[in-house]
């Protein structure tokens, strides 16, 4: 039996037996300056009885994976046939995952080879969501090994293990709710800071920018940078038509009564550029057609104010819900938002509900 906050489980009660983690965008799960973030990491999965496979490529080191998309598209496709892995675990984010595109749909390599499984991850990740929502597949978005896993604490942020908890026990998730607390980002990720806890501050629950305190519909969308390199190329040069040549942003007719996530990166972008990613959107016209929209903390709530006055004048006029202030995204602690399920946003009784 494993003690976990306050609640027993019995190691057959978890319907995880086995974690596949790929590296699909940054590689840096490989470098040697993160080793003991890896070994807590793998550590905290072992005490949950649960087996961590390392697919061949995930610890190659960066330059590896920067030079080789072949080779990280090769390792998710390989996590979708080993029957072995129950969950599919991102290392972390990063910002070149757009580069497996051709190796995942030319001849629906891809399609050919899914099947439904837990999928989880974050940051440069929205990419490969809305992949595999091309292909028919459920996902979960909010967590990742490095971020979320190897936290230095001596345990995971309490708000973040509760549904990580959750999703490995049960394979989906019910409900969330507003964390308690927020946490300013670590500076320091060395070894120093194994055993540091990190600073915490009260946080305030979910807030109705405008519209209807209660709406419905499946949620998907991400990393706001990484779905604007899907129509700016300031980033790379061919984000863009390599997005549009395999439709990797589903069209308005998809995005009808969805509800849209949008949280920023580590990044911080300037209210000038964040006025810009919000304005790719509302050219493309996804403002008209969606259910509503939810809104990720800002990480350590840096242009806290500034992105809701963009949020608000950029679709004025919109029937349209906006709730801000999720714990999603870049900022800690992190819940985890099933996609492709339906799920009712309940702001005056502070909660998301999810049909599972």
């Amino acid at each position: 039996m494993i003690q976990l906050r306050y609640r027993v489980f019995d190691k057959e009660m978890f319907m995880v037996k086995k974690i596949g983690i790929v590296s699909l965008s940054s590689g840096v799960l490989g470098e040697s300056f993160i080793s003991h973030e890896l070994k807590i990491g793998v550590e905290r999965l072992n005490k949950y009885g649960i087996e961590v496979k390392f697919l061949p490529n995930a610890l190659k080191g960066m330059d590896f994976i920067k030079e080789h998309p072949e080779s990280r598209a090769k390792d998710l496709i390989e996590a979708f046939k080993d029957d072995s892995i129950d969950m599919i675990l991102c290392a972390i984010g990063g910002v070149d995952t757009y580069k497996l595109l051709p190796y995942l749909f030319e001849n629906n390599e891809l399609k050919r080879h899914v099947k439904q499984k837990i999928f989880l991850g974050f940051s440069d990740t929205t990419k490969n969501h809305f992949m595999l929502n091309k292909v028919g597949i459920k996902t979960f978005y909010g967590q990742a090994f490095l971020p979320d896993i190897c936290e230095l604490s001596n345990e995971m942020l309490p708000y973040t293990k509760k549904y990580f908890e959750e999703l490995i026990t049960t394979g989906k998730i019910k409900e969330i709710r507003p964390s308690e607390f927020w946490y300013k980002e670590r500076e320091d990720f060395s070894e120093n800071s194994i055993g540091v806890d990190m600073e915490k501050y009260e946080n305030t629950g979910f807030e109705l920018l405008c519209g209807k305190p209660v709406f419905r519909g499946k949620i998907l969308g991400g990393c706001i940078d990484s779905i604007y390199d899907i129509f700016d190329n300031s980033r790379f040069e061919d984000t863009v038509s390599l997005c549009k040549k395999y439709d990797l942003f589903p069209s308005l007719k998809e995005w009808k009564n969805k509800i849209l996530l949008l949280e920023t990166s580590e990044e911080k972008p300037e209210p000038k550029l964040y006025r810009k990613m919000i304005g790719a959107l509302k050219d493309y016209g996804i403002f008209d057609v969606l259910s509503g929209v939810l809104v990720g903390k800002p990480q350590d709530e840096v242009y806290y104010e500034e992105y809701k006055q963009i949020l608000l004048e950029e679709t004025a006029g919109k029937d349209l819900s906006i709730v801000y202030n999720i714990n999603i995204g870049h900022a800690t602690p992190r819940c985890i938002i099933p996609f492709g399920v339906e799920a009712e946003v309940n702001v005056d009784k502070q909660v998301i509900t999810f049909d599972n």
